[in-house]
């Protein structure tokens, strides 16, 4: 069954009804929505009087979106800081916001999560040179967005490495 293109809106009402349900249905930045609108063929100004409609009626606000986004990839997906600051970068929510969203993670629950993450993936490693087995688990928990400071403070004080 193919996937059928939606046609392009052209009417701001349509449009701004449209979006309140595109937003009711999860948290969206304010550029996904825009990107959207552009799709939907509207020009410049409509998008932007349909975004300033949407923040009005609280279908869309940014702090909340980024708030939700760190709190889905961290309790979810257990993503490290740098991982989820990287998504919302490229959200194009603006870095106050971010720093504010990362700084609601805790602190010692951060720390657990990275334990959790090298607990289990030492326990699946089978490299058996200490240096490359270190190397392997490092690499690892800085793609999943680490800090690599924290990194190596909880593998030394877990004797990971």
């Amino acid at each position: 069954m193919e996937k059928e293109k939606s046609k392009p809106i052209y009417d701001k009402r349509s449009a701004l009804v449209k979006a309140e349900s595109y937003c009711a249905y999860q948290e969206r930045a304010q550029q996904e929505v825009r990107d959207k609108l552009y799709d939907w063929g509207l020009h410049h100004d409509e998008v932007e009087e349909v975004i300033t409609e949407l923040i009005i009626t609280n279908f869309l606000n940014e702090e909340r979106f980024a708030m939700s986004y760190v709190s889905g990839k961290f309790n979810i997906k257990k993503w490290g800081k740098i991982k989820i600051k990287q998504g919302l970068k490229l959200k194009r929510v603006p870095e106050k916001m971010i720093i504010k969203a990362l700084n609601s993670i805790d602190y010692d629950k951060y720390l657990q999560t990275i334990l959790a993450a090298a607990e289990k993936k030492s326990a699946v490693l089978v490299e058996n040179d200490k240096y490359k087995r270190k190397y392997k688990l490092v690499t690892y928990l800085m793609g999943k967005g680490f800090e690599s400071n924290l990194i190596s403070e909880v593998l030394k004080d877990n004797n990971l490495t």
